[in-house]
């Protein structure tokens, strides 16, 4: 059995938290989730409106993360070609000016509104809302020090999105992110999903 590091009252009180508020905000914004997905079938009619992908999970266990799709159908299959043009080293893979990232995409993912359906893998208990991101690739492609970020339930948001940059490599993420959750707070989680609330608006603001 796989256990997260932390205490029985943190873990429980953790999961509470994560069915509370998750649970809640799929309540209050169903009406806006509703309106995204009719707007990205109106977009395309033939493609599926939620991305579905596998990722890395609690002790490298793999599970179907899902979100908006922001991107043309045929996206994975570009992006081999495009990986040279990637900002970050690979495994990791990020682009500048995503040429397969549709226009109503592009809004989605500045306001971060393409991670909403997320909410349910937190409800489902694969995610959390707070901790590591989740990576695409397996966990055979990490390094044995950087399965260290595999001992913590993937989050929503966490160290990186508030406190990284876009262009920081994965071995940087791993630092971050394995000396973050490294001492388990609820106190310290709670406050960085304040700051997340800052960090989307700041970037969906007007410079």
């Amino acid at each position: 059995m796989i256990l997260e590091p932390g205490g029985p009252a943190y873990r429980a009180t953790k999961r509470a938290i994560d069915i509370v508020v998750a649970g809640l905000l799929l309540f209050l914004l169903a009406p806006a989730m509703g309106l995204i997905a009719l707007l990205i079938r109106l977009d395309d009619a033939e493609a599926p409106i939620l991305f579905r992908q596998r990722r890395c999970g609690l002790g490298g266990r793999g599970f179907q993360l899902f979100k908006f799709r922001t991107m043309v159908r045929d996206a994975d299959a570009l992006k081999e070609e495009l990986r040279a043009r990637s900002v970050v080293a690979w495994p990791d893979f990020r682009l500048v000016d995503d040429p397969r990232v549709t226009p109503l995409g592009r809004v989605l993912r500045k306001t971060s509104l393409d991670e909403l359906p997320q909410l349910f893998n937190v409800l489902r208990g694969d995610m959390t809302l707070v901790g590591p991101r989740p990576t695409s690739f397996a966990a055979d492609t990490y390094t044995l020090w950087q399965t260290g970020r595999l001992d913590f339930r993937p989050g929503l948001s966490g160290p990186w999105q508030v406190d990284g940059r876009d262009s920081m490599d994965f071995v940087d993420r791993c630092r971050l992110e394995i000396a973050f959750f490294a001492r388990p707070s609820l106190r310290r989680e709670l406050w960085l999903l304040v700051r997340t609330v800052g960090t989307v608006v700041r970037r969906t603001g007007v410079a």
